[in-house]
């Protein structure tokens, strides 16, 4: 029997570079989204737009970004993460660039719909480097070494885009932020490489794939991009990140607003206390991957190493959200939320490493990007609906508690809807004409 192959010093080195850069974009990534919202009254009054406007200047990111996931996973899994990657760190670069220079709503519009369609292929791109370059039993940390910079650049952009902000101007802000993702996208595409465009060794591409089902194909085409919405685990998958995103973005778009609003907090204070929460994020993607590898390498099924952890997760994120709206002491809801966020960062990291082993590997980034769509529409819905509730009722409370029962409904999906591994002999069975899978075989059909 072959036992256990170990990477090799040049694969460490691949490896590490890959992750290296991977955070870095997603940091970019992240604080890029929050330029907006930083320099919101600023932009107000320099070009005359009104709440509203702002409103729909949000909004346009997040509709983009969630529709791009569709084509762009499937794009990532055709073309390979180096090209994909550069061409989106490119885009939404200059559209960061070009929002430090535009002088009307509509110039704004445009530029934020540009950053939302530039960032789509960061996550689905870090899904299939982790399923190209690391050991199934690998992939989980190495998902949450990438999967955490959204929480770390959450926690350090209003710090750093407030003095950048402060120190030259809104318009510089945006200028400076653009110019560095430029920089990381020459980066990534002068030192990455797809492992198709590396010499490797008979031991390094045994690391690589032991473990993984036989006959993997490299590319996807779209018959099978299509028969992925066939599996109920797909299915899963979407309703389950739908919760995980939709509760994340509540924190994200409201979490300032609710400790000034409902917790009477000085902006002063706000800052910091809205930055501790994330920081927890940072820890709880990073575990959750570490977590999902342990229960690999104790036996547990690798899809269930992932699911079960998420949905664990997702409840606990939900009770600990109930928990924070109901106390009355600011520094137990300060603790409550900051356990919230480091358990929907578990959530998150166990969701993203799902897509490396519940399909094929030529699927990878087209199941995560499906996931993340899923994701994204509820990250899209948090915020409008949370404002609504807010003032409709005056009180955060009821927000909260709508969020907490999406988490726990979205557990569920984890738990009872995500079934069994997507195969490619599933796949394959699919397309014959007249054919279904019945429950209990390798995988369900929806029908």
């Amino acid at each position: 029997m072959l036992g256990l192959q170990k990477a090799t010093p040049r694969l460490k080195s691949v490896q590490l570079a890959a992750l290296a850069m991977l955070v870095g974009a997603g940091v970019i990534n992240y604080i890029d989204r929050a330029t907006l919202a930083v320099a919101n009254p600023l932009i107000r009054e320099d070009l005359g737009l009104s709440i509203a406007d702002m409103g729909y200047l949000l909004s346009a990111f997040l509709w983009a970004y969630a529709f791009s996931q569709l084509p762009t996973g499937a794009m990532v899994d055709k073309v390979g993460p180096r090209i994909l990657l550069s061409l989106g760190l490119s885009l939404w670069s200059v559209a960061q660039l070009l929002g430090g220079l535009v002088q009307g709503f509509g110039q704004f519009f445009g530029a934020r719909l540009l950053l939302g369609i530039g960032e789509a292929p960061q996550f689905p791109t870090g899904a299939r480097v982790v399923r190209d370059w690391f050991n199934q039993r690998d992939r989980g940390l190495a998902t949450g070494i990438f999967n955490c910079a959204s929480s770390l650049g959450t926690a350090i952009a209003v710090p750093l885009l407030t003095f950048l902000m402060l120190a030259f101007g809104w318009r510089t802000m945006f200028v400076v932020m653009g110019a560095a993702g430029l920089a990381m996208a020459a980066v990534w595409y002068l030192v990455y490489r797809n492992p198709t465009e590396l010499a490797l060794t008979p031991e390094e591409n045994a690391y690589r794939t032991q473990g993984d089902p036989p006959g993997q194909r490299t590319k996807v085409t779209f018959r099978e991009w299509k028969l992925l919405f066939r599996f109920r685990t797909t299915w899963g998958m979407i309703f389950g990140y739908f919760g995980c995103i939709y509760l994340t973005w509540i924190y994200t778009a409201w979490l300032p607003g609710y400790l000034e609003i409902e917790r009477h907090m000085s902006v002063k204070y706000t800052g910091w206390a809205a930055a501790v929460p994330f920081a927890c994020g940072v820890v709880g993607g990073v575990l959750g991957g570490y977590i999902a590898d342990i229960l690999v390498r104790r036996g547990v099924e690798p899809l269930k190493s992932r699911r079960y952890p998420a949905a664990i997760a997702l409840l606990g994120t939900a009770a600990c959200t109930v928990a924070a709206a109901y106390v009355s002491s600011n520094a137990l809801a300060i603790a409550f939320i900051s356990a919230s966020l480091f358990l929907v960062y578990v959530t998150s990291t166990c969701a993203w490493a799902l897509s490396s082993v519940a399909v094929p590997t030529n699927c990878t980034a087209s199941i995560g990007a499906v996931q993340n769509f899923g994701g994204y529409l509820g990250g899209a819905l948090a915020p409008t609906v949370t404002g609504l509730i807010v003032q409709t009722t005056g009180s955060f409370v009821p927000a909260l508690v709508v969020g907490a029962l999406i988490g726990v409904i979205s557990a569920a999906s984890y738990l009872f809807v995500v079934d069994q591994p997507i195969t490619a002999a599933d796949m394959d069975s699919m397309s014959l004409p007249g054919t279904t899978l019945k429950a209990g075989a390798t995988n369900t059909e929806i029908p």
